[in-house]
């Protein structure tokens, strides 16, 4: 795919006669994946007029082991739970994840982090992070009982 792509963009180079390639080869990506489970039941908002979106919060789990048996089947078990929040803004899926993920569900969410700031209720400025989805793979059976 990549290569296919920088062709792509020799061939428009050679055609525009563009000698400046540090515009063009430059690229990003902004991609994530969440294996987790759905802590909160989603919920639909609109605001100010725009397009509804759909919100609901995943956990993922994070597990090691701490001590002096880290190579061994001995020692203390650690673990450090995430809670993410996941925002889904496409139409399909946005209406199909307000109604098919349930709390306690296990999901896999695919999509792009986001970092936006807001004022909370005491006039406070913070910082929140999201996952914006463009992809939702269900995996629990207890889902598809729920229609």
């Amino acid at each position: 795919m990549w290569r296919r792509g920088s062709a792509q963009v020799f061939r428009q180079l050679i055609r525009n006669n563009t000698t400046d390639t540090s515009l063009i080869l430059e690229r990003s990506i902004n991609r994530v994946q969440l294996l987790g489970r759905v802590g909160q039941e989603p919920v639909m908002r609109q605001v100010d007029g725009r397009n509804p979106v759909t919100i609901f919060s995943l956990a993922t789990n994070e597990m090691w082991r701490s001590g002096e048996g880290e190579t061994s089947s001995s020692g203390d078990i650690s673990q450090k739970t995430t809670w993410h929040r996941v925002s889904i803004f496409k139409p399909g899926l946005r209406d199909v994840a307000y109604q098919y993920v349930k709390k306690g569900a296990r999901v896999l969410v695919e999509g792009k982090l986001d970092y936006g700031e807001y004022v909370d209720k005491n006039q406070v400025r913070r910082q929140a992070t999201t996952i914006i989805a463009d992809n939702i793979i269900f995996l629990s059976d207890n889902v598809r009982d729920r229609t």
